[in-house]
């Protein structure tokens, strides 16, 4: 059969065409499927590590569904993919996007081959349609550690609904190429052969430009043929290609933002043993210059320690976790978890926690708990000894009797007051003590507080003065509070006070404050001990605050629940001429006409 060119050049273009269409789909197809999927794992690969320490750092026990699945919608909206927390036997305890309701009738994740992984070697990934959700995902799954012990898996998830509609998007971009550029092959047969080199070699230096990154290349060619279908189809791709490499540069921004605001450090090491990545806490938290990238740990941080650590890890494979002091201009107490970091570019990720104050805290409760002990040990001393000694001589000695009976009740009122303190204060730490903040005439309920100590008073011979300002303004706080902190104050100046002193009771405002003063004319307080006056069981004078019945808990108790209603205490004193106490509040807003 004799064909004409027209004929010739249609056959040829159209063999071409579809050739060339379906082997670009086919590679475009596979690599950007490869693409997307490799930089959606390694985005999950991160987040799950990070999820996993957040899951590790909850310590909710394995039972506890609803806290597990709440941990597991919090830590889905922080990381912006599903996540799932699985216990060792499979048993889902939570699930982002599965409710609660729901979690019972969901089926064992035992044989997930993602989660079998994660428990055999640290990590595991697959993708499959998801049964739960019906969607197309990436898992990514690590093992959750407690006491170093594995309680189950942590798993990341996103869906894979935006790779495969690109690929939908790139199938539908050739094909309507395709359509097109046999439609013009037909028309334009006859002046292809003319045109066909010349027009070829511009779109060969196009596909070039955009092979080596120039993808702001557009409008090589006009008009309406198979070239300039085909031109337009690579602006197309190019657009296409920008948004993904836009979407990237999004992830990776987002990426870097989280890595940014987290107040845990986070450093990261190649295969090399160099640092790659160092986020701006532990820059903070290590006081690390800029030039840290390209170094070793060793030169960045200079710690002995924590270089052995690193080997460990990169000698076994596995995460490991330790505490390690960090001295310097400021000394830190930082608890270290290193993981490797599998695949084609190995490594190491650490995550930096600064468990200083939470060390200091320990430190507060064991001596806040030695403190109790020695406190309540005393009065329950003088009780027993008390209680034994009227056992043996009540028949013998009726006065003695009475006199320890008056010990007993005098200790068991000690010990009354210190477990109200106790209680008291436990409460205002814990907030569970409500306060209703309403403007109150301070100047009446400080009279109100002096009225009960004016017998005490008059027995020492201690004259009350004072001294308020007329029209004063009202002060916004829980009436309750404001008299238990004004009579702690009042009592313990009574308490203190010798004979033939006076205690003054003034109220000044200050701007938007208003200052209450307790002013005593006793012993004072050395400068010394004023820092320390507010602690829990701090006495200026252990023997003679006992003697007196204080519980060492007054102030303590005074300086929360200021601290309660807005306000703040303060104390100024000078030894032989008196101490004054201080509480200032927040004005109330002014009454309606």
């Amino acid at each position: 059969m004799n064909l004409g060119i027209r004929a010739k050049l249609f056959l040829i273009s159209f063999g071409v065409i579809v050739v060339s269409v379906v082997v670009a789909y086919a590679y475009m197809r596979s690599e950007l499927d490869q693409e997307l999927t490799d930089n959606i794992r390694a985005d999950l690969e991160v987040r799950a590590q990070l999820v996993a320490l957040k899951a590790e750092a909850s310590g909710a026990a394995l039972d506890a569904t609803s806290t597990w699945d709440a941990l597991a919608d919090e830590l889905g909206t922080n990381a912006q993919a599903r996540v799932t927390l699985i216990r060792r036997d499979g048993k889902v305890l939570g699930d982002s996007q599965v409710p609660l309701s729901e979690l019972a009738i969901v089926e064992n994740h035992e044989a997930r081959p993602e989660v079998k992984a994660a428990l055999a070697t640290g990590h595991g990934q697959s993708s499959r349609l998801s049964h739960t959700i019906d969607q197309r995902m990436l898992y990514v799954a690590v093992p959750l550690l407690r006491e170093g012990q594995v309680i189950g898996v942590s798993r990341v998830a996103m869906s894979l609904t935006q790779v495969d509609a690109a690929l939908g998007r790139l199938r539908a971009v050739l094909s309507f190429a395709t359509v097109l550029a046999l439609a013009v092959a037909v028309l334009m047969s006859t002046v292809a052969a003319e045109l066909a080199s010349r027009r070829a070699r511009l779109l060969t230096a196009a596909a070039r430009r955009m092979a080596a990154g120039d993808l702001a290349s557009r409008g090589v060619l006009e008009g309406e043929d198979e070239f300039a279908e085909l031109s337009r189809a690579m602006d197309q791709l190019a657009r296409s290609l920008t948004s993904s490499v836009n979407a990237l540069r999004d992830e990776r921004d987002r990426l870097g933002g989280l890595l940014g605001g987290m107040q845990e450090g986070v450093l990261l090491l190649d295969g090399e043993n160099r640092v790659m990545l160092v986020n701006p806490a532990l820059r903070s938290m290590l006081l690390l210059g800029a030039d840290a990238v390209g170094k070793t740990p060793l030169e960045v941080i200079r710690h002995a320690d924590l270089k052995e650590l690193f080997d460990e890890v990169a000698q076994g494979g596995e995460p490991l976790s330790r505490e390690i002091d960090v001295a310097g201009l400021r000394p830190r107490r930082l608890l270290v978890r290193v993981a490797p970091l599998h695949g084609e570019q190995p490594g190491l990720f650490a995550v930096f926690v600064d468990v200083t104050e939470m060390r200091r805290l320990e430190s507060l409760r064991r001596d806040f708990v030695a403190n109790v002990s020695h406190e309540l040990r005393t009065p329950v001393t003088a009780i027993r000894s008390a209680a034994e000694t009227v056992q043996s001589a009540a028949a013998r000695d009726p006065a003695a009797a009475s006199q320890f009976i008056d010990i007993i009740a005098r200790n068991a009122e000690r010990l009354h007051g210190l477990v109200e303190d106790l209680l008291d204060l436990s409460r205002i730490e814990s907030r569970e003590l409500r306060l209703n903040m309403e403007a109150l005439d301070s100047a009446s309920v400080f009279s109100y507080v002096a009225s009960l100590f004016k017998e005490r008073a008059e027995k020492k011979h201690i004259r009350f003065v004072e001294q308020f300002p007329a029209n004063l303004a009202r002060a916004q706080a829980d009436r309750r509070a404001l008299e238990h902190v004004l009579t702690n104050l009042v009592d313990n100046a009574v308490k203190y006070c010798g004979s033939d002193a006076e205690i003054r009771l003034e109220a000044q405002e200050n701007g938007e404050s208003l200052r209450l003063m307790v002013e005593d004319t006793g012993p004072g307080i050395e400068a010394r001990h004023l820092s320390r006056v507010f602690e829990r069981f701090y006495r200026v004078d252990t023997g003679r605050s006992r003697e007196l019945g204080g519980t060492g808990l007054g102030l303590s108790i005074v300086k929360h629940l200021a601290e309660s209603m807005g306000g703040s205490v303060g104390v100024e004193s000078t030894p032989g001429v008196g101490t004054k106490f201080s509480l200032t509040l927040k004005k109330a807003p002014p009454l309606a006409a």
